[in-house]
């Protein structure tokens, strides 16, 4: 195997290890949709209310967001490795417990559970592939994050899908006389445990092993991994990291905190980043897709096709922000993505308007039925080649060595609280009117404009070092 890549200087080695830690974004993205198919039949199977079947969906994001925070520590005091395989485990652990749940309250804490390792992967994979990745394709290979989590998606809708087909219902019996929708959790045991074998092969973060003192098993992993070929190229790019990392002092929360007792300029630049690119809206069309076509006037087998026509564009855009981040840089992409989610979800308020009947007998006229249908995937392309990859980038590469676990941790975390929130209220507020829902979803795209405008550096072909 040659030492790079046929078409760029990207050693090969760096490629492969940043699929390895992307794998936890397909954790991450099939955990969050594999309830989908699910969710009738738990509801039929523990007689649950639509407030406890509510926070069982939800409580994974919860979850996440505890696993968000103490993620970044946990891995500057154990290492990323060894945090993705704790990962891992939760992963599998949760995995098996919500096939076998008795009740909705051991299916809660398993679903919290990998809620857990859902927050540590998305973490763990921006922070380990930002620091392996040379600079000048870091966006890329950052960008594998937001691909996993799309793809674990669709494969979720599929293997539910699958599943429910092969044994007539969700609700129906299953091999070995197993319920369907138990084995739509089951099947997550086995990409987390790829997940775990596969991050047990791969080396440690050199700014990690730096931080640490491990300065020969650094020095290993610049020259093998990350494709520096001479020892003075080895030794001038362990010097530059341990200037810039504080050895004698840990990492923590008070880290975060400036002079004047509040946090620093560009932790709330993260946090925001994160906030917007959920407050946006871009979960409903996930979460509750088949269910607002249906409230349309689609029939169901229409709003089905929709929804897997929807994700994959998410995958087909997310491959055009791959290829472009590197090139276009960080900070027009997302002015760009800002733009068109405006104007899309602008469109889509405006067509939601023009709804006529009540309860179930809701419908769009047309031509406003296709000209919500357009304009919600293009609310999806606009996303998914811009604030979706992008932000994960950022939250990689943004922060100087001396916070950045911690300062993704903290902003990971907010975007799962603000992801719980969008979840939560948005069946209220299209209660209320979607016109309202997507009127709202649109304001915070235009403010999310001019945030990037004027807070967001770009950091395309910046070292990590050059981040303060």
């Amino acid at each position: 195997m040659s030492a790079t890549t046929e078409h760029d200087s990207t050693p090969t080695k760096v490629v492969m290890v940043s699929i390895v830690a992307a794998l936890g974004g397909f954790l991450f993205g099939f955990d969050s949709a594999v309830i989908n198919g699910a969710v009738d039949a738990i509801a039929e199977q523990f007689s649950l209310s639509g407030v406890v079947l509510g926070f069982t969906v939800s409580c994974a994001l919860l979850g996440a967001m505890v696993g968000a925070w103490f993620a970044g520590p946990f891995a500057d005091k154990q290492g990323r490795v060894r945090a993705m395989l704790v990962a891992a485990l939760l992963f599998t652990v949760s995995a098996a417990g919500s096939g076998f749940a008795f009740g909705p309250v051991d299916l809660i804490i398993w679903r919290s559970i990998g809620g857990l390792g859902v927050g540590m992967a998305s973490v763990l994979a921006p922070a380990y592939i930002a620091e392996v990745a040379p600079a000048h394709s870091r966006g890329r290979l950052a960008s594998l994050q937001q691909m996993a989590i799309v793809l674990g998606i669709f494969v979720a809708l599929l293997s539910d899908a699958f599943i429910a087909t092969a044994s007539g219902s969700a609700t129906a019996e299953g091999w070995l006389g197993i319920e369907a929708w138990r084995w739509m959790f089951l099947t997550g045991i086995v990409p987390a445990v790829i997940y775990g074998v596969l991050a047990w092969q791969i080396p440690e973060s050199p700014r990690y092993l730096v931080a640490r003192g491990q300065l020969a098993r650094a020095a290993k992993v610049l020259h093998e991994v990350v494709g520096l070929t001479s020892r003075d190229e080895v030794d001038e790019k362990i010097a530059s990291i341990k200037s810039t990392i504080s050895v004698e002092r840990k990492q923590g929360l008070a880290s975060l905190v400036g002079g004047k007792g509040w946090l620093l300029p560009i932790v709330w630049v993260g946090i925001l980043l994160s906030v917007f690119q959920q407050f946006v809206g871009i979960n409903v069309i996930f979460y509750y897709s088949t269910s607002l076509w249906l409230s349309v006037g689609f029939t169901e087998a229409d709003s089905f096709t929709i929804t897997v026509i929807t994700s994959v564009t998410n995958i087909l855009v997310t491959i055009v922000a791959i290829a472009l981040v590197d090139k276009v840089g960080r900070k027009p992409l997302l002015l760009w993505g800002s733009a068109g989610m405006t104007i899309a979800l602008g469109v889509m308020a405006v067509a939601f308007s023009q709804s006529t009947g009540t309860g179930e007998d809701v419908s769009l006229p047309q031509p406003w039925g296709v000209i919500a249908l357009v304009a919600a995937n293009l609310f999806v392309v606009a996303f998914g080649a811009t604030w979706g990859p992008v932000v994960w980038v950022l939250l990689g590469e943004m922060f100087s060595n001396k916070i950045r676990a911690v300062a993704l941790s903290v902003a990971a975390a907010a975007q799962w609280l603000a992801n719980f929130l969008v979840t939560t209220t948005f069946p209220s507020l299209s209660e209320v009117s979607l016109v309202l829902a997507y009127g709202l979803y649109a304001l915070f795209a235009l403010l999310s404009f001019f945030f990037v405008f004027r807070f967001v550096r770009e950091t395309k072909g910046r070292e990590l070092e050059s981040m303060q």
